[in-house]
């Protein structure tokens, strides 16, 4: 694992990011010589595989409390 000053990862921030997410190896800040932080490269992105399924995760969340129309009004609509 690569170790690298907190005041270097500072300055060279979006570059050591790259680097990792090419290598796919982590690296290790340091501070005053003593490890502080490893940041780690994601383990996959995440992407929808398309519309089906996509509301799967959303369950209910009590947004529906009542009817969208009244009571009185299904039979109308029935005809």
């Amino acid at each position: 694992m690569e170790e690298i000053a907190i005041l270097e990862f500072k300055a060279e921030c979006l570059g050591l990011l790259e680097q990792m997410r090419k290598t796919k190896q982590p690296i290790r800040f340091t501070r005053i010589g003593k490890p502080t932080a490893e940041v780690v490269p994601a383990l996959r992105a995440t992407e929808p595989a398309g519309w089906l399924g996509c509301g799967a995760h959303h369950g209910d969340r009590g947004e529906t409390v009542s009817p969208a129309i009244e009571e009185t009004d299904w039979k109308a609509l029935q005809h």
